[in-house]
């Protein structure tokens, strides 16, 4: 039987000021969820994106750091009185080739797309075990791992950020064991080349050859992932922990 879900739902979206990250607020405040949105940059996460002010709180923050998780959590709960999701967005880029990457910018890409995606989940987890009737969590990783990734520069990603984006293959699955005996559910996206900030620096070539590698013929929108991501977090993948789904519109084969 499935669990009862307060509606609305409570949930923290981070990253939310931009591409996947904004796609997902914007359909949950569409579905009329309570939402949290944790970003670094805080004037970037405009009214049209955080919706009534008796359905949003903004925090600003470092990901990386385990009092700012705690934090957005401890909003939700002050704010909404629960903790229901967390949808995680928010990553460090680094498009650096191995000859010209250093020590300080693998381990800053590792601190956050690791180290806060354990946090992020680590703070949501108790908070949800607390309750007592579970929770969802999906964290972002990268097509990337599945296709071989790149050597970097253009744009493209490189040695730290693949590194970083094959890390939470493991996390999901060893918090999955973790976090199930309290009905708590860890999974990931890896999302396929995507239409953000992130490959701004694409030539329009290879924009081009990218879509080219799709067998649907073109590259993602945020909407199209965030689908993904919010279907995750959703009652309707209740039975669904420690999986990584991939949407890159069929570039494996393409």
């Amino acid at each position: 039987m499935a669990r009862t879900i307060p509606m609305p739902r409570t949930m923290i979206v981070t990253g939310a000021n931009s591409g996947i990250g904004r796609a997902c607020a914007a359909q949950m405040r569409e579905a009329g969820e309570n939402l949290v949105l944790f970003d670094r940059a805080r004037d970037a996460i405009d009214a049209d994106i955080a919706g009534l002010p008796e359905r949003s709180a903004v925090l600003t923050g470092d990901i990386s750091r385990t009092e700012d998780c705690q934090a957005a959590v401890d909003l939700a709960v002050a704010r909404f009185g629960r903790l229901d999701a967390v949808i995680h967005c928010a990553a460090a880029h680094s498009s650096a080739f191995w000859t010209e990457l250093t020590a300080e910018e693998m381990n800053r890409t590792l601190a956050v797309n690791v180290t806060g995606s354990f946090l992020i989940s680590q703070a949501a987890a108790r908070q949800m075990a607390k309750q007592g009737d579970g929770g969802a969590i999906v964290l972002t990783s990268s097509s990337n791992i599945i296709t071989g990734g790149v050597g970097g520069a253009a744009g493209q990603g490189g040695a730290a950020y693949v590194a970083s984006k094959a890390a939470i293959g493991g996390l999901i699955r060893s918090l999955a064991r973790s976090f199930g005996p309290d009905g708590v559910r860890i999974n990931a996206v890896a999302p396929g080349v995507t239409e953000t900030a992130m490959i701004a620096g694409y030539a329009p070539e290879t924009k081009a050859a990218q879509a080219a590698r799709h067998a649907l013929g073109r590259i993602a929108m945020p909407d199209d992932i965030a689908g993904v991501l919010c279907f995750l977090v959703s009652d309707a993948s209740r039975f669904m922990t420690g999986e990584m789904v991939i949407v890159n519109g069929g570039a494996n084969f393409g």
